[in-house]
């Protein structure tokens, strides 16, 4: 993440059941659903004046770091979060067992 990003706080919106971050008055969120096992992660965005600066990533990396010390489990059914775990797949620890998509 970059550092400019470090001390955003990460905003669990449950009213739109999204993780989002604010950068310069701009959102960055991931669409979630939670499960009884898990917390889906949907799919991510950033508003258009965010795009390409990194935001996308910070507020995975936020989300992801949220949801382990809540000591939850994600599904990552977002393309976004699935390739960043692909390449970071450290977070493989937080995939909730019963999802499949990384043994292919």
């Amino acid at each position: 993440m970059k550092p400019e990003y470090l001390e955003i706080p990460l905003v669990k919106n449950e009213e739109k059941n999204q993780f989002e971050i604010t950068i310069d008055g701009h959102k960055a969120f991931i669409l979630y659903k939670e499960k009884p096992y898990a917390t889906a992660l949907i799919h991510t965005e950033t508003e258009p004046e965010l795009e390409g600066k990194g935001a996308g990533t910070a507020v995975i990396e936020k989300t992801l770091a949220y949801i382990e010390e809540h000591n939850s489990k994600i599904i990552p059914l977002c393309p976004f979060v699935f390739a960043y775990i692909k390449r970071h797949p450290e977070w493989k620890r937080i995939v909730d067992e019963h999802f499949k998509g990384f043994d292919e």
